[in-house]
């Protein structure tokens, strides 16, 4: 009998010669049943290797593979991971969801990214898509065939662009005047914690302790930023005062900044706010952003524009050149070139050991002023004998060369 119970075990076994090769292996169950099926298809996946025949997976569209892996994806992966993902299908299954899944080569990648070149997508967007083909591949067992031919596009590493005073005036200035009340406070916490985007819009009135000054994140890109604690600064302490006054029966759990919709006042800088749902944060702040940087750009001159920017000149009425995320790159370099030490630093900006090391490289140039600083400080100990200018053999040399 191929399909056996070895003394004092509860679970069947199976062995078996094929192709002059004994194959024993465990079923890991306990069902008589069950072990012969397993065996059986044991045996027919062998014999199909061994004979070159493919496996009717391999015929499987490409289309069907996304399904079934967003199906197990959708299960780990956070929300706003999900959606990332999502949003790179969106231009992925255009292109390959007819496809047969053992069909795909290295060189429709290549195409795929010429395409999305030519449609103006950035180096790093298209990564990030081609690693979503990657991992669904991976999952089919048919990115290893073609994995040395794949080749992901060259990106920039750099800190991004920090914000000069002249830049900051005029785009706070601009975010008072927006239809969207709450960017004004949210750019300003931007600027004076250095908090990641997701971390401002998915804040809670209960991280916020006006009394003890502090602000305690909520869950982050990282473990280590997770649950950091900041205090707050005099300036953005006074804004979250300001805000709070509009939301008097404001609960632990609702929204810092809340779901709003905006309809015409009788003042244009004083829209009507109705359907404010407290319970739900608000869905995203790029319109109110982009207008904001629109009119922030027509009241700067290009130079006031581009004290710190590293790429071409921009001209006067041009939008702003700044990513939200760029306030925290503001807020870090302003930090750094205040002195303030880098393991502070990187404690309040959360980030991970990993993570720390690579922006040691990235903002290296900003600390040289504290670290000269610091090297400064172990000049300044006196000691009582002075180190001797030359050294005893030297001293014997000369005197003997005198002799």
């Amino acid at each position: 009998m191929s399909v056996y119970r070895p003394a004092g075990s509860r679970v069947w076994w199976y062995e078996f010669q094929f192709a002059g090769q004994r194959i024993r292996e465990s079923t890991k169950s306990r069902s008589k049943t069950l072990a012969i099926e397993a065996e059986r298809q044991r045996r027919r996946e062998l014999e199909t290797a061994y004979n070159g025949v493919k496996k009717r997976d391999s015929a499987k569209l490409f289309g069907v593979a996304v399904e079934e892996w967003l199906a197990l994806k959708s299960v780990t992966l956070a929300p706003s991971s999900l959606r990332i993902e999502n949003d790179n299908l969106k231009h992925i299954r255009p292109r390959f969801d007819r496809y047969l899944v053992r069909d795909v080569k290295a060189s429709d990648i290549a195409e795929y990214q010429k395409m999305r070149l030519s449609e103006k997508a950035s180096d790093k967007t298209i990564n990030l898509e081609v690693g979503t083909i990657r991992s669904i591949l991976r999952r089919n067992k048919r990115w290893a065939d073609i994995q040395q031919d794949v080749r992901m596009l060259p990106t920039r590493d750099d800190i991004g662009k920090a914000l000069s005073a002249e830049e900051e005036d005029a785009l706070l200035r601009c975010c008072l005047t927006s239809r969207s009340r709450c960017l004004y406070p949210a750019v300003v916490l931007a600027l004076n914690s250095g908090m990641r985007y997701s971390e401002i819009r998915l804040l809670q009135w209960k991280q916020i302790n006006l009394g003890n000054k502090t602000l305690l994140v909520g869950k982050s890109k990282t473990e280590s930023g997770t649950g950091r604690t900041i205090p707050l600064n005099a300036r953005l302490l006074a804004v979250l005062e300001m805000w709070a006054a509009n939301f008097q029966h404001r609960e632990p759990e609702h929204f810092v900044f809340p779901s709003e919709k905006y309809g015409a006042g009788t003042d244009e800088f004083k829209p009507c706010v109705y359907a404010t749902d407290p319970k739900k944060p608000v869905n995203d702040w790029k319109e109110a952003w982009e207008g904001a940087k629109k009119r922030a750009g027509e009241i700067l001159i290009p130079e006031a524009q581009n004290t710190r920017s590293k790429g071409p000149i921009e001209q006067k009425g041009q939008p702003l050149h700044c990513r939200f995320h760029d306030l925290r790159h503001t807020a870090c370099t302003r930090l750094l070139e205040g002195g303030v030490p880098y393991p502070v630093v990187s404690t309040i900006m959360g980030w991970s050991a990993a993570t720390a090391i690579r922006m040691a490289k990235r903002y290296g140039h900003i600390g040289q002023k504290a670290m000269r600083e610091a090297m400064d400080i172990l000049g300044r100990v006196e000691i009582a004998t002075e180190s001797p200018k030359k050294s005893p053999q030297s001293e014997l040399v000369e005197g003997a060369r005198a002799n």
